[in-house]
């Protein structure tokens, strides 16, 4: 008895990458259209997976240059533009030959990828720290040098501590440890992808968390950048005591 598309539909959802191959041969004969479109799915799966696969070799092409050193630590920055809640380091040392797929820019992954991601890199990786610095402390130093002070307090953290620190472009000053400087590293290292990623789902967290406490401004969607929602809120209730004087001071 010929098996339904329905029950064919059922057998494709639930399989997982291992298994389409099989699935494949077992259905690409079938001449029904329906059964066609699942067979052609089940290979764009695959196509995709290969894509990924080469995709991320590729980003572990300064990890691998650099394989001599013990510990290579990604470091990346969440928090630069907005007007309001901490800027955010992210250090991280990943296992060597790391098999983590889709590692990317964490701006340019959905929320929900990124929240996957970050389970899986804090499962995974051999340290994670973490750099925060306060809205008080951006407007006595410069935004710059705030985020030099969040990476150097997230390398502190970790455990072991890195020989080798890979960074999205900038190179910190007071660390001894050799630092490999890489435009839009984020999106060139597995490293430098890990860090971005933990880095910005702490930070969107703590946003979250901020909008219970400071409801109007929008924290929970814009994460304090400004968006109009935002910048109203802020003419309309005034600066709240996780504000950036430094930056909103021409917007008041």
């Amino acid at each position: 008895m010929e098996q339904k598309i329905s029950e064919i539909k059922n057998i494709f959802q639930a399989a997982v990458l291992e298994e389409l191959p099989a699935f494949i041969k077992t259905y690409e004969k079938d001449s029904r259209p329906g059964v066609a479109v699942f067979v052609k799915r089940a290979k764009k799966r695959l196509d995709d997976h290969e894509r990924e696969l080469l995709r991320t070799e590729k980003m572990k092409e300064y990890e691998r240059k650099y394989e001599s050193f013990s510990w290579i630590c990604g470091i990346d920055e969440v928090g630069r533009g907005p007007l309001a809640g901490p800027v955010v380091a992210g250090a991280v040392i990943l296992p060597k030959d790391c098999d983590i797929l889709y590692l990317n820019d964490s701006k340019q992954l959905s929320e929900k990828k990124r929240e996957e991601l970050y389970a899986v890199i804090m499962e995974k990786a051999v340290a994670v720290g973490l750099g925060f610095v306060a809205p008080e402390r951006i407007d006595q130093i410069n935004i710059l040098q705030a985020t030099y002070e969040a990476m150097r307090e997230a390398i502190s953290k970790l455990d072991p501590q890195p020989d080798l620190l890979l960074n999205d472009a900038v190179t910190i000053p007071k660390v001894t440890i050799r630092q490999i400087p890489i435009i839009k590293g984020d999106a060139k290292s597995m490293s430098i992808a890990a860090a971005s990623i933990v880095a910005k789902v702490t930070r969107d967290r703590l946003m979250v968390q901020y909008e219970e406490v400071y409801p109007g401004y929008g924290f929970a969607s814009n994460k304090g950048y400004g968006a109009q929602v935002h910048l109203d809120a802020l003419k309309k209730y005034g600066p709240t005591p996780i504000h950036r004087r430094s930056f909103i001071k021409n917007l008041l």
